[in-house]
């Protein structure tokens, strides 16, 4: 999956350990400030934003989504007479000199920034030092000052004190509208607003709509209360099922991740993607499961990885191992199954593709799934990373309540654990 994950290793005792026994519980998150809860005339917002956007090979933003998600947040401190700091991460660029890595360089999101917001956006060329510095110290009112990306200081990863001192002194007021971050602990999320002692420290509007849909749809489902789950790896979504089995009515399994379900029950999967070391959580999923657990009843396989290869759809359990067969999608069988619990849900979660959607004609199972969405009128929670994505291409996005700019932080959500960068900020 792409984006954030959240990647169980060797050890299975642990993974058990920490399956909440309450998941209701556990998302409950008390009622946080918004940045339209303070007074920001006169003053600077530091907001952290989640500015990681794809870039082409000719440093060309192709999807602004994130962009677009925060400026509400942004114009509602331009239009009440005071003046934001964005700070933001892009990619990994591992404290590399923006100079020599221009790939991960914030430079095009100022750009985009200045046509969207058509007020003066500046651009910092570091972080922290004397050209950030010297342009928050200008800043004016109604004006915005979009600082380089925080990775280029290793005092980001780490959470440094005299980083974060830097940064809180720039902002009278800390917004946390970076959803996409809100499970990690880096120093803009968490040591920033903590050096901001006495200080607001608010959630823009993106956080808070993102956690009011994902924590009160797996809070307070209408039902029937059906989660989709796909994706590669059994291992980044083991705590996810778990969670869901015991709050969902069903939970349909598709992805490469089915494949290892199918070597657990002693299928055969030719050359598709399995992880052995995963298949006793496997079984004991299925069989905590019971019903509620739903796997693929056939699978469309081919025999090298591009669309024009040889193609047959076997049974979910019986993919050849004689030859090059791999699985890629689920099959038809498994589409008109899943399509038809979907469509009479009432609330859906969906985190992860269903094949290689990506290739046509593999595409069929992901988008079969959307669209079933999509026709089932239910409260719709499209959980980001390659959901989101796929969702997008299929021109599906308008056609559901949410589609959620975080793939790693609505894993995460879903798995039932809390932020510390959200528990930190003021309570209403």
């Amino acid at each position: 999956m792409k984006g954030g994950k959240v990647l169980v290793k060797d050890c299975d005792d642990r993974c058990r350990e920490s399956w909440p026994e309450d998941p209701t519980k556990v998302l409950s998150i008390m009622a946080k400030k918004t940045i339209a809860d303070v007074q920001v005339s006169g003053l600077a917002v530091l907001m952290r934003c989640d500015f990681n956007v794809p870039l082409d090979d000719q440093l060309q933003i192709t999807d602004d989504r994130r962009i677009t998600e925060a400026l509400p947040s942004i114009k509602s401190v331009l239009d009440r007479g005071g003046r934001v700091i964005l700070m933001s991460h892009l990619g990994r660029p591992e404290g590399k000199d923006p100079a020599e890595d221009a790939k991960f360089s914030l430079k095009p999101v100022a750009a985009r920034l200045n046509e969207l917001l058509g007020c003066p956006v500046h651009f910092a060329s570091d972080t922290v030092g004397d050209d950030a510095k010297a342009k928050a110290a200008a800043l004016k009112n109604g004006e915005v000052l979009l600082l380089e990306n925080v990775r280029f200081n290793k005092g980001e990863k780490k959470g440094d004190p005299e980083y974060a001192a830097v940064l809180a002194a720039m902002g009278d007021v800390y917004c946390n509208d970076a959803f996409g971050t809100c499970h990690r602990t880096e120093g803009s999320m968490v040591a920033v607003p903590n050096a901001m002692v006495g200080k607001p420290k608010v959630c823009g509007f993106l956080v808070e709509k993102e956690i009011r849909f994902l924590s009160d749809a797996i809070a307070h489902p209408q039902r029937p209360f059906v989660a989709i789950v796909g994706g590669k790896k059994v291992s980044d979504k083991i705590n996810v099922i778990q969670n869901l089995l015991n709050i969902c009515d069903k939970v349909l399994i598709g992805g490469a991740m089915a494949y290892t379900f199918s070597l657990a029950k002693g299928g055969t999967v030719g050359r598709s993607l399995v992880e052995k070391d995963k298949l006793d959580l496997a079984r004991e999923l299925m069989a905590s499961g019971g019903e509620k657990l739903l796997l693929p009843l056939d699978t469309h396989c081919g025999d090298d990885f591009k669309g024009s290869c040889n193609k047959q759809v076997v049974k979910a359990d019986h993919i050849p191992d004689e030859g090059n067969w791999e699985g890629f999608d689920i099959g038809p069988e498994t589409i008109a199954r899943y399509s038809d619990v979907i469509k009479s849900a009432k609330t859906v979660v969906w985190n992860g593709p269903m094949g290689v959607f990506e290739m046509p004609p593999f595409d069929a199972g992901t988008k079969a799934v959307a669209e079933a969405i999509v026709a089932s009128h239910a409260v719709s929670i499209i959980g980001g990373g390659d959901s989101a994505a796929a969702i997008q291409e299929f021109g599906l996005a308008d056609k559901v309540t949410h589609v959620s700019t975080g793939g790693g932080a609505s894993l995460e959500m879903l798995e039932g654990k809390k932020f510390v960068a959200v528990e930190l900020l003021d309570d209403k």
